[in-house]
């Protein structure tokens, strides 16, 4: 069984492309050697309400609960809540280049988006090779837009292994064959994001029964007619079918052709998505209400994660030459 590591930035309400593209698969293969964690340190890169982050970081954990990611069988966990990420963080910074941090992809696209742009937006990937290294993590369930963040973190563990000696796994990434791209609903050509999308083109994994068929209804198809899987010349149309496909289970070419028309298609695209996030959305609440015990949820989780962490952080110190206390 190989040790996973996933993480979710708690800088927004979780969405359908995150739900159907990762937690629906988090759920169905957990098992006692994945450890899900709500990177709040990584959410401070860019501006952010404090009372909104802590909100939020507590929603995610409530939501990813509700999706059924189980603390008995898999481990739930508030990233600041373990210190030895910050610390370990600080150790890779001081291996990996100014260079390479510079040449990512991701660094370079939100800096050119904000007029103030933060150290940690830089050191980013340092942060996240710490959240993977700390746990021996074999596999880590990545999307296209973390490859190279991923191959980074690759690079950083080999090169600290050939200068202090064999400390960390080097870890593989691992894209879900059943995971789905949910692209924006209102610019099919860009995947679905919190930090990208308009009101009506990002669809909310607890948005209320109505916000689901309005945004449905209004999501851009094409002006020909015809009800084709066909993301380069029908991307909108695709991107329908798509859901619909996650959500059945079903091939989307052939759900297309069952539909004559682009009304009928949306129709079954809300009523399925209703009754799959609505029981989702219910039992949220309930986690959510009892923050109490979600409290202590995310404790034992972080209790957990902090037994494995601490011992890997103090090999790597040691490694470099660190005083242990």
């Amino acid at each position: 069984m190989a040790r996973i590591f996933s993480g979710i930035q708690p800088t927004g309400e979780l969405h359908l492309g995150t739900y159907l593209g990762a937690i629906r698969q988090w759920a169905r293969e957990q098992n006692p050697e994945a450890l899900y964690c709500l990177v709040d340190l990584h959410a401070l890169t860019v501006d952010v309400d404090p009372e909104s982050l802590r909100e939020l970081t507590l929603r995610a954990a409530a939501g990813l609960l509700a999706a059924g990611l189980d603390p008995s069988v898999c481990t739930v966990f508030v990233q600041s809540h373990v210190p030895e990420h910050a610390r370990l963080s600080w150790l890779l910074e001081c291996t990996v280049t100014f260079g390479e941090l510079r040449r990512m992809t991701q660094f370079k696209e939100k800096a050119d988006r904000h007029e103030v742009v933060r150290g940690g937006l830089l050191t980013y990937p340092a942060l996240m090779a710490a959240d993977i290294l700390l746990y021996d993590t074999e596999l880590v369930p990545v999307g296209d837009d973390q490859r190279q963040h991923l191959e980074l973190a690759r690079e950083i563990a080999e090169r600290f292994n050939n200068r202090f000696g064999e400390t960390f796994v080097v870890p593989e990434a691992f894209v879900p064959s059943a995971g789905a791209r949910i692209m924006d609903l209102q610019d099919p050509t860009r995947k679905m994001s919190k930090s990208e999308a308009s009101a009506l083109g990002l669809l909310g994994m607890f948005d209320d029964d109505e916000a689901i068929r309005r945004k449905i209804r209004r999501a851009v198809t094409d002006t020909d007619g015809e009800v084709r899987y066909d993301p380069a010349e029908k991307p909108g149309v695709s991107n329908l079918l798509e859901i619909l496909a996650a959500v059945t289970g079903d091939d989307p070419r052939a759900l297309a052709a069952k539909y004559p028309a682009y009304g009928p298609l949306k129709d079954d695209v809300a009523d399925a998505l209703v009754s799959v996030l609505a029981p989702l959305r219910a039992r949220r609440d309930e986690v959510a209400a009892d923050r109490g015990e979600l409290m202590r949820v995310l404790a034992d989780g972080a209790a957990r994660a902090h037994a494995m962490a601490a011992p890997k952080y103090a090999e790597a110190a040691g490694r470099m030459g660190l005083v242990a206390p």
